[in-house]
């Protein structure tokens, strides 16, 4: 299970004494808490979010990551550009491969087959098969533009 992963990690990097390391799983893990705690308060009795929300949460960690990178190299702030970098290549590690666009292309294609879409209006219907399949492997966002385009 992908939580009891990056609790590992996180001792493994206290043992290394890995700073960088330490503080992005730190931020990890409580951005997982807080998830756990709002699944909680809206009725979902589990003992925490499944592994396919883990990997979403740690998909728009990258994203904001990726967003902040831009923000601090158009600012002129290569420090905290690197230090966001950093933080990426943690965070990855904890991702399966991500598939590349021709892959994403081709699901796209199976994905509409699978349910048998006719148009746009069927769009919501493959990206459904797309996530439940691909969980944590693609940017759905690239993934929604390549289907869009496959489906007008």
């Amino acid at each position: 299970m992908l939580r009891e992963t990056l609790n590992q990690a996180l001792k493994d990097a206290m043992k290394a004494k890995d700073a960088q390391r330490i503080a992005t799983l730190r931020l990890i893990l409580a951005a997982l808490k807080d998830r756990d705690i709002a699944a909680r308060t809206s009725g979902d009795d589990r003992t925490g979010i499944p592994d396919d929300a883990i990997l979403s949460l740690l998909q728009t960690m990258v994203k904001q990551r990726r967003e902040s990178i831009t923000m601090y190299e158009q600012g002129d702030r290569q420090d905290l550009a690197d230090k966001e970098k950093a933080e990426i290549a943690v965070i990855e590690s904890f991702l399966p491969k991500q598939l590349s666009e021709a892959e994403v292309e081709a699901a796209a294609r199976a994905a509409i087959a699978e349910v048998g879409a006719q148009g746009i209006k069927d769009m919501g219907k493959a990206m459904g098969v797309l996530k439940a399949k691909y969980a944590g492997q693609m940017d759905f966002a690239k993934a929604a533009a390549i289907l869009k385009s496959q489906l007008s």
